[in-house]
């Protein structure tokens, strides 16, 4: 007689195996009521569960959230990593290829979008596991920037991150599944090009200006 897997293997298989089920069911009523009207009543609804059963697999709607959120996080990491490779190299075109990127998969799916970049869920925040996914991403794209040259501190990142998720918010809230503000991507993907450029020969020119014998500290050396 072949051997199979041992009980306790097979029942955390079926465990795992019903948790995505149910994080499945739970985008599913949240892209059809929106994440705050999401209930776990009808997330049991979908899997042929009652919602006691429910709590076998997660202790919280939040609980539920935040699974949602670590997916979501594991999927943006994956999109970006396959296509990574094909974003040019030249840092204007490589820009706006990470414009349209960032919009491409977020305008895909809004309440994927808002439950990982916006505060749409009152009282939820990532589990430390679940964050770390998020932070994972974000290094990802930070050093990516940085290797093309575009991204010397916080400021640039905050003013990369603000235009493209300005472009986001408006098509979804605007002119959802139209191309409104994707029409607009290499226009915004430009004017911050160009912005973060006469920064930075505005530094260097600061810098050339220097008297030998200074430091940046503001003593001599």
């Amino acid at each position: 007689m072949a051997l199979g897997l041992p009980s306790h293997d097979r029942r955390a298989r079926r465990h795992e195996a019903t948790k995505a089920e149910i994080v499945v069911a739970a985008w599913e009523v949240a892209r059809h009521r929106g994440l705050a009207g999401l209930t776990l009543a009808e997330v049991a609804a979908r899997v042929d569960m009652r919602v006691p059963s429910l709590y076998q697999y997660f202790a919280s709607k939040n609980d539920l959230y935040d699974a949602m959120f670590a997916q979501g996080n594991d999927e943006f990491l994956a999109f970006l990593e396959e296509r990574r490779a094909e974003l040019p190299t030249d840092a204007r075109q490589r820009l706006r290829a990470g414009f349209r990127l960032y919009f491409e998969f977020c305008t895909s799916d809004p309440a994927r979008y808002q439950l990982l970049f916006q505060r749409t869920v009152p009282g939820f925040e990532p589990s430390p596991a679940s964050y770390a996914k998020a932070v994972e991403v974000m290094t990802l794209l930070r050093e990516d920037l940085a290797r093309a040259g575009l991204v010397h501190d916080q400021e640039d990142e905050d003013l990369l991150t603000a235009l493209s998720s300005g472009l986001v918010d408006q098509q979804i809230a605007n002119d959802p599944g139209g191309d409104r503000w994707a029409r607009l991507i290499d226009v915004v993907a430009d004017m911050a090009y160009d912005h973060l450029k006469s920064k930075q020969r505005r530094k260097g020119r600061q810098g050339a200006r220097r008297p030998a014998g200074t430091s940046t500290q503001g003593g001599p050396r």
